[in-house]
């Protein structure tokens, strides 16, 4: 089903999306990598707040090139959502709940998505020019020492992207990957 979604991602607007929705994803997410994943769970086991408030918040795993003149941000297209799997559980029990990332996800991940209402979108690799598109606002809010996998706000409107994992643990990659098996029988 296609959806289109104005962020925040609240608890109640995660369960209605379904693993295998198509969604156009528009209002504020912010970027991070391993990087920067690492240090904000330091913070928080440190007692300290986060640079930006997590609660309802949507996690872009991206790393963008800088933008040219008169770009507002270069290429920003998705990196391997697992290097952040270590991180994700603790990220999502201080309120984020959205992530938007490549590939497979651990099982940890996954219990934490249901425990908390979590949603997995995927965006398309090799598409970050296409993405970057969708970006109409970008600001460095922390880690500028970390250069693309500084913690950015950006503003994106009609960002396209796929639920893979919903807020009750359905993962289209093994729906899928079972559906098209049983087709070919």
């Amino acid at each position: 089903m296609e959806k289109h979604i104005t962020l925040p991602l609240t608890e109640e607007l995660a369960r209605t999306l379904k693993a295998g929705d198509t969604v156009y994803l528009t209002g504020t997410i912010y970027t991070s990598r391993d990087a920067g994943h690492k240090r904000m769970c330091e913070a928080l086991a440190r007692g300290e707040e986060l640079p930006f408030d997590p609660q309802d918040a949507t996690i872009y795993y991206v790393g963008p090139t800088p933008a040219k003149p008169g770009q507002v941000i270069g290429s920003a297209g998705p990196t391997t959502s697992g290097r952040m799997d270590a991180y994700a559980p603790t990220m999502m029990s201080v309120g984020a709940r959205g992530m938007i990332g490549k590939g497979a996800r651990l099982p940890e991940v996954v219990d934490a998505m249901k425990m908390f209402s979590g949603v997995y979108f995927g965006a398309i690799g090799g598409a970050g020019a296409l993405l970057a598109k969708c970006i109409k606002k970008c600001e460095l809010i922390a880690y500028e020492d970390l250069g693309a996998e500084a913690l950015r706000k950006l503003y994106v409107e009609d960002m396209p992207l796929v639920v893979i994992i919903d807020s009750e643990g359905n993962n289209l990659y093994e729906t899928g990957r079972a559906e098209y098996l049983a087709s070919r029988v």
